[in-house]
């Protein structure tokens, strides 16, 4: 048998061999007050002591903040410039067609969990909703699933037959609490059935878009996860937290939403269907947001004034950044290729849409939350353990996280 490499390198960054097994969960949506106001009212005494005794830190995630491109900069420990995944959806210019961004085949690099399972360690990945298996499975020898389609798995594609049964758990709704719940509960039933040496678990913001930090619905799922991290805890894993992005609402006094529909907008200035607004919140599963989102990508029509346009986009109400390409890669480390002529953010009580009649929000049944721009930057980083090796002032990014629990405790 050979002996494993101690030292693994991906993109550029060396993580040491885990001396126990490591857990790294990311929290979708997870804001940091979620787990403070939960601390507050008792409702999490594991993360509690963790605050306590562990690491607790504040990270930034990557902008845009939504999912797919958070969770494969925790895995890629890089940013989109690197990795390529800059939105769940965005403009193919070689399809010339607008399309999800959730195939293998637009990752431009490796991840952690590939390169460790190719150095021998056992590696598994449990994810709640399909739209990120793909991604995070990328070159992985091991297991890899969704909670979403848990019935369907088998040994060839997944690493494991019938996820279901092996959880034993029903498959929840998509749109459901219990979704994240079952990506917990395969967590522990992998770490105490297999032990991985790297287990990797990322969750659904579902009550994150509906619950407010510190309502009696939040503080209800951070207990459930308190438990479950508590069991990972108990086995002996290092457990790691972080979050793909936080939520914000954007909301006016009335609880009515705060929209900025730029496609509409720009069909007036420019003449109808000349630019090209791309939304890359936009994924299968809108119910809950409507595909409204606090970052948008334009697409302007050859010889457009960019200029002016973009001047125009920053005087609307609710816009926070208007950037052209460029300026907008540079600062937020983004693909140029993957990014249209502007890239415009809001602020945190407002979204941008499309145009009117492409949005149904007839699913919303509480007043709009969402995510995406600079305001729901920052992120809870949380190690239940001491990471002396960590300077206190350190600027952390949430794809810093494999470094902090695998180099720094």
């Amino acid at each position: 048998m050979t002996t494993p490499a101690r030292v693994i390198t991906v993109n550029g960054r060396s993580y040491r061999w885990p001396a126990r097994p490591l857990v790294v969960v990311c929290v979708d949506g997870c804001a940091p007050d979620y787990i403070s106001r939960a601390v507050a009212a008792g409702a999490v005494p594991y993360l509690a002591r963790v605050l306590a005794t562990g690491t607790s830190r504040l990270a930034d995630c990557v902008v845009p903040s939504f999912t797919n491109p958070n969770n494969l900069s925790i895995v890629t420990g890089a940013p989109p410039s690197v990795h390529g995944i800059c939105g769940n959806y965005f403009y193919d210019p070689e399809a010339a067609a607008e399309v999800l961004m959730n195939d293998p085949k637009y990752l431009r690099t490796g991840t952690i969990l590939a390169a460790f399972s190719r150095a021998g360690a056992t590696v598994a990945a449990v994810t709640a909703k399909d739209k990120l298996r793909g991604l995070l499975a990328a070159g992985l020898a091991g297991i890899c699933f969704s909670a979403e389609r848990a019935h369907e798995t088998t040994q060839a594609e997944h690493g494991l037959a019938d996820a279901r049964q092996f959880v034993g758990r029903p498959v929840p709704s998509v749109y459901s609490a219990e979704l994240s719940e079952f990506v917990l509960a395969a967590g522990v039933r992998l770490m105490e059935s297999q032990r991985p040496d790297i287990l990797y678990l990322s969750t659904t913001d579902y009550v994150q878009h509906k619950h407010a930090p510190g309502t009696a619905e939040a503080n209800l799922f951070y207990a459930m996860l308190d438990g479950y991290l508590a069991r990972l805890d108990g086995l002996g894993a290092t457990v790691a937290l972080t979050a793909d992005h936080g939520m914000n609402a954007k909301t006016d006094a009335t609880g009515a939403p705060n929209v900025i529909y730029l496609q509409d907008l720009l069909d007036r200035w420019l003449g109808a269907g000349r630019a090209r607004v791309i939304l890359p919140i936009t994924d299968p599963y809108v119910v809950h947001h409507g595909a409204l989102g606090s970052f948008a990508t334009v697409y302007l029509p050859p010889g457009a004034d960019a200029g002016g346009v973009m001047a125009r986009m920053m005087a609307l109400p609710g816009m926070e950044c208007v950037l052209d390409r460029p300026e907008a890669c540079r600062r937020f480390e983004l693909p140029e290729d993957r990014m249209g002529d502007v890239v415009a953010i809001s602020r945190g009580d407002t979204v941008i849409g499309t145009s009117q009649g492409r949005h149904d929000l007839s699913g919303l049944d509480a007043p709009l939350r969402s995510h995406g721009g600079l305001s729901e930057q920052t992120v809870p980083l949380l190690l239940n353990r001491p990471t002396p090796g960590l300077a206190p002032d350190a600027p952390l990014r949430n794809f810093d996280i494999f470094d902090v629990a695998l180099n720094r405790a």
